[in-house]
């Protein structure tokens, strides 16, 4: 069931150009130039893609979630990097389909805990929540892959 959250914040960003464009916020924090990568047949200009900005915002996400539940345990994740990578590219049915995965290097902490810690903070980050069902995404620790525990 869809559950309609009470809105703490809104940020509005407007594109234009599409991939080979612009875009800006309204506050004016962010704005860049946006360019395709020559992979996907593209300039590989200077400018930045959506694929990146979503796994920026990903990535800081996934981590607010494992530092609000590592701090619960009385862990000390204040060394630790999350790693988000979104790809792209045709799906079966036409069009363009993503794919994901998050990686979490946290030094210190055994396989057990990380495992219990990301299954924890993909449950709960709202990025993981946007993409579940949508987007096939695969958790990693230290490059190695999680057994993810049934939702």
């Amino acid at each position: 069931m869809f559950e309609k959250p009470n809105v703490l914040y809104t940020a509005e960003a407007t594109a234009t150009g599409g991939r080979q464009g612009h875009a800006r916020t309204s506050d004016g924090r962010v704005d860049v130039d946006l360019d395709v990568p020559a992979e996907m047949g593209g300039s590989d200009g200077p400018g930045t893609n959506p694929e990146q900005l979503f796994a920026t915002g990903w990535a800081a996400c996934f981590q607010s979630a494992l530092l609000r539940f590592a701090a619960g345990r009385k862990l000390d994740l204040s060394d630790s990097r999350v790693t988000a990578r979104v790809g792209i590219g045709p799906v079966p049915g036409g069009g363009l389909g993503l794919v994901a995965a998050l990686d979490l290097d946290a030094p210190g902490l055994s396989r057990d805990v990380v495992v219990d810690l990301m299954n924890r903070a993909h449950e709960s980050c709202p990025y993981s929540r946007a993409t579940r069902g949508n987007i096939e995404v695969t958790l990693t620790a230290g490059g190695t892959t999680l057994e993810r525990q049934a939702a």
